[in-house]
C-alpha cells in the first residue's frame, strides 16, 4: 500500500512539474545557464532553431537521484528534470547532444554509473612549487598556462561536457603559491617562475621527484608578475567556476615536501641520493624531517589556512611518501605525522567553519591500513582511500588484478576507494577503444568504488606543444585527445553507450568521413599499445615508454631485443614469454598459455587492419587538418604495432637459438629485426611529419630519428648474439 501511495505521489509531483510555469530560480542557475548555452550552440549548428519547442528546467528530488535527469517531450514543451543542479545540467547537455546528432529530441533519462568521475591533474604551479616531476617539456611549457583564466574555463567546460564531476590537483606542496600565513609571512611566493634550465635527460638532474632542488632554485625566471593576493583571488574564482560546472575540486599532496620553504635538495647526480638527516634548516627552522615540531606546526597551519582561504575546495588528500621513514615502531610514526599536520589542520579549519564538510582521501602507498585507521578512524567527514588500480599502465588490460588484496582490506575497514588510473603510456597519439573503456569500468568492484581519477605522473595535460601545424599548435590536450577523455567520462556516467552513439559522435566531429570505418579503424589501432604492455610488462612510469621503446637511462634506456626474451608478463594475462616458450617447446611440453607468436599474430592483425582502414579513409576527400593528423596517428600506431611484432618474433627466434644453437634461428632473428627497422622508419616518418621531439620526464627523450640508431643496434646485437 505504501508503494502504491508513493507512486501516486511521485506521479502527481511530475504532473504538477510539467504544468508549472518556468521559474527564474532554475533558469538562472550557473549549471543550467551552461546547458542552455550548449543547447543554443547545437541549434545554430543545425540551422534549425525554430523547430524546437520551449525548454524548461525543473528539479525532481523525489524520483531522481543525485546527478540524474529525465527529459520529457511534448508538442509544445520540453521539460528537463534533474535530481539536483548537476542533473539538470546533464539533462540539458543531453538535449544539446540530441539536437546536434539527431536534429530531434526524444524522451530519455540518465543517472551516474560511477558516482565520482575525476581527472587527475599534476599541476606545476611554479618552478619553486613543482608537480611530481617537472623535468620534462610538458611541465615546463605549461607552468604559465596554470595561471591562465581562459585555459581553465575551457578545460572545465570540456570536463562538464564529458560528464566529469571532480578534478584532483596533485602537487607536493602547493601552499606557498596559493596562500599567505600570518605566522609565516616570508613563505608566500609572489609572481610565477620557471627555470632557465633545459632538461637534457641526465639521471635525476633535478633531484628526486616531488622535491625542488638547488640548481632549479638558483636558475629562476619570472614569467608572470602577480601578487599572492591576486593568486588567491584567481584560484577562488577558478574553484567557484569549476563548481558551477558541476566539478568538485580536490588537492592531493606528496610528503614530506616543503618546497621553497625548506632548504633545497642537491641534484641526485651530485649527491647520489638525498640525505635529509643533516640538512640545514630552512625558513622558520622548517626541514624535511618528520620529527621536526616546526615542520609539523607549519604544515598544520598551512592546511588550515588553505581550507579557510578556499571555501569551494571540496576536499584534500595525502600521500605517505617516499621521504618518510617506513618503520612503524621505535620512531615518529608517519601516520602520526599526517594526523598531527593535515588531520589537526583540517579540524582547526572546521572550528572556524563549523558547517563545512571536508572530504579526505588517503593514498594507500607506503602505508599500513591498520596504522591509517589508528589515526584516521574517527575522521568526522567523508574518509576514502586511493589506490593505483592498474599501476602505471592504464592501457594494458581492462581487467587488472592488482587491487584484489586492497579490496579485501577495504571490506575489513568498511572503506571505499578512489581508483587511480595512471596513463603513463600514451602521450602523443590519439587513442580510442570504447569497448576497452567500458570493460575496464565494469570491472570495478562497484560496492567499494568511491571514484576513479584519470591522469599521469610523468605528463602535464595542459596545452599540447609539439604540433607542427599552426592550426593545432597550442591546442588544449583535453581537446586534442577529446575522444579519449570523452570515453572515460561518458562511459563513467553511462556505461551503456554503444557503438552507434560513438559513430554518430565521429560523424558530427568529422562530417563527410565514413564514420563507421573510422570507428573500427581507430579501435583496431588502439588495441596495439595494451597488447604490447601486457606482453612486455613494466610496472611504473620510469620503467617504460611504449611510444618510444625506452626506459629511464639508469634502467638501461632503449629496450633492446634481448630485453624481450625473458621479460616479465603482466600478472593475470596468461601469456608465456619467449624464453619459457622456447624451453617448453623444445621438450614438447604442453603450453596452456598465450604464446609470443600468438601475440605477434594479434599485433599484426590490428596493425594491418588499421593500416588498410586508413588507406580507404585517406582516399576520401579530407579538408580537415585535425582529421588528417588523426588518420596519421592511427597509421603511426599501425607501424608501431608491426615494429613490436617483428621485435617479439626476433626475441622468440633468439630464445630458440639459445636452447638449440641452430644458426637458422639466429638468421631469422636478424631478418625480423631488419623488417622491424623498416616499420620504425615508417613510424618515424609519419610522426615527424606532424610532431616535434620532446623530453619525457619519467623516461627520456622521445626523438624518433635519434632512436633509429638504437633500432639498428638490435640487428647488431642479434648478429653477435
Amino acid at each position: 500500500m505504501k508503494t502504491i501511495l508513493k507512486t501516486i505521489f511521485v506521479s502527481s509531483i511530475i504532473f504538477l512539474s510539467c504544468t508549472t510555469p518556468k521559474t527564474e530560480k532554475h533558469e538562472s542557475l550557473p549549471e543550467v545557464q551552461f546547458a542552455i548555452k550548449e543547447i543554443e550552440k547545437a541549434k545554430i549548428s543545425q540551422q534549425n532553431s525554430e523547430n524546437f519547442p520551449a525548454i524548461e528546467f525543473l528539479l525532481d528530488t523525489i524520483s531522481l537521484k543525485t546527478e540524474a535527469y529525465r527529459v520529457q517531450t511534448s508538442k509544445n514543451k520540453i521539460v528537463i528534470f534533474g535530481g539536483d543542479n548537476k542533473g539538470m545540467m546533464y539533462g540539458g547537455l543531453e538535449v544539446a547532444e540530441q539536437i546536434k546528432l539527431n536534429n530531434l529530441i526524444k524522451d530519455t533519462k540518465g543517472e551516474p554509473f560511477i558516482k565520482k568521475r575525476a581527472i587527475k591533474f599534476n599541476i606545476p604551479l611554479d618552478a619553486r612549487t613543482p608537480s611530481y616531476d617537472d623535468s620534462g617539456d610538458a611541465a615546463q611549457k605549461n607552468i604559465l598556462n596554470m595561471w591562465d583564466w581562459n585555459f581553465w574555463t575551457t578545460f572545465f567546460d570540456e570536463m562538464a561536457i564529458h560528464r566529469y564531476n571532480a578534478i584532483t590537483f596533485w602537487n607536493p606542496h602547493p601552499f606557498p603559491s596559493m596562500i599567505k600565513l600570518e605566522e609565516y609571512p616570508d613563505i608566500a611566493l609572489e609572481d610565477v617562475c620557471t627555470t632557465t634550465l633545459t632538461p637534457v635527460g641526465k639521471e635525476n638532474e633535478w633531484g628526486d621527484p616531488q622535491l625542488v632542488t638547488s640548481n632549479v632554485m638558483n636558475n629562476l625566471k619570472v614569467v608572470k608578475k602577480i601578487t599572492i593576493d591576486e593568486k588567491i583571488i584567481f584560484w577562488q574564482k577558478l574553484m567557484r567556476y569549476a563548481k558551477e560546472r558541476g566539478i568538485d575540486t580536490y588537492f592531493i599532496t606528496w610528503n614530506i615536501c616543503p618546497n621553497s620553504v625548506a632548504t633545497p635538495m642537491e641534484p641526485y647526480y651530485k649527491t647520489f641520493g638525498i640525505n635529509i638527516k643533516n640538512e640545514k634548516p630552512g625558513k622558520y627552522g622548517i626541514t624535511h624531517q618528520m620529527d621536526n615540531p616546526k615542520t609539523i606546526a607549519y604544515h598544520r597551519e598551512a592546511v588550515k589556512q588553505f581550507l579557510v582561504t578556499y571555501p569551494d575546495l571540496k576536499g584534500i588528500g595525502v600521500t605517505a611518501g617516499e621521504h618518510m621513514p617506513k618503520k612503524w615502531e621505535g620512531e615518529y610514526n608517519r601516520e602520526q605525522w599526517l594526523w598531527e599536520s593535515f588531520g589537526l589542520g583540517i579540524l582547526d579549519a572546521k572550528k572556524e567553519q563549523p558547517d563545512r564538510k571536508i572530504d579526505f582521501i588517503h593514498r594507500v602507498w607506503h602505508s599500513d591500513m591498520e596504522q591509517i585507521m589508528k589515526y584516521w578512524g574517527e575522521y568526522p567527514d567523508s574518509f576514502e582511500v586511493s589506490f593505483k588500480y592498474a599501476k602505471a599502465r592504464l592501457y594494458s588490460s581492462p581487467t587488472p588484478n592488482f587491487a584484489d588484496e586492497h579490496i579485501k582490506t577495504m571490506k575489513t575497514y568498511d572503506l571505499d576507494s578512489w581508483w587511480n588510473l595512471r596513463n603513463d603510456d600514451i602521450f602523443v597519439y590519439r587513442w580510442g577503444d570504447p569497448d576497452y573503456v567500458r570493460t575496464f569500468l565494469n570491472n570495478f568492484p562497484k560496492e567499494r568504488t568511491a571514484a576513479y581519477q584519470l591522469g599521469s605522473d610523468g605528463y602535464v595535460w595542459g596545452k599540447e606543444f609539439i604540433s607542427k601545424h599552426q592550426e593545432l599548435s597550442g591546442q588544449l590536450e583535453i581537446k586534442k585527445h577529446w575522444y579519449n577523455f570523452m570515453l572515460w567520462g561518458r562511459l563513467g556516467y553511462n556505461n551503456q553507450l554503444d557503438q552507434t552513439f560513438f559513430i554518430k559522435k565521429l560523424s558530427s566531429k568529422f562530417p563527410g568521413i565514413d564514420s563507421k570505418l573510422l570507428y573500427k579503424t581507430w579501435q583496431e589501432a588502439s588495441k596495439i599499445v595494451p597488447q604490447v604492455n601486457t606482453f612486455h610488462w613494466r610496472n611504473w612510469d620510469h620503467m617504460w615508454s611504449v611510444e618510444a621503446c625506452i626506459a629511464r637511462p639508469a634502467l638501461g634506456g632503449f629496450r633492446e631485443v634481448t630485453d624481450f626474451i625473458d621479460n616479465p608478463i603482466m600478472s593475470g594475462s596468461n601469456i608465456i614469454n619467449p624464453s619459457s616458450f622456447a624451453k617448453a617447446s623444445i621438450v614438447n611440453e604442453k603450453i596452456n598459455k598465450i604464446t609470443p607468436l600468438q601475440i605477434v599474430n594479434r599485433l599484426n592483425t590490428h596493425a594491418i587492419s588499421s593500416r588498410n582502414g586508413i588507406k580507404k579513409l585517406q582516399e576520401q576527400s579530407i579538408d580537415n587538418q585535425e582529421l588528417s593528423v588523426l588518420l596519421d596517428d592511427i597509421l603511426a600506431m599501425g607501424y608501431l604495432g608491426q615494429y613490436y611484432a617483428k621485435k617479439i618474433e626476433a626475441a622468440v627466434a633468439l630464445a630458440f637459438y639459445t636452447e638449440t644453437k641452430q644458426i637458422s634461428y639466429k638468421n631469422n632473428a636478424i631478418t625480423y629485426l631488419e623488417e622491424a627497422l623498416e616499420h620504425w622508419k615508417a613510424y618515424t616518418h609519419i610522426s615527424e611529419k606532424n610532431y616535434s621531439p620532446q623530453m619525457l620526464a619519467r623516461t627520456n627523450k622521445l626523438d624518433w630519428s635519434q632512436l633509429i640508431q638504437h633500432v639498428k643496434q638490435d640487428i647488431t646485437i642479434a648478429r653477435n648474439f
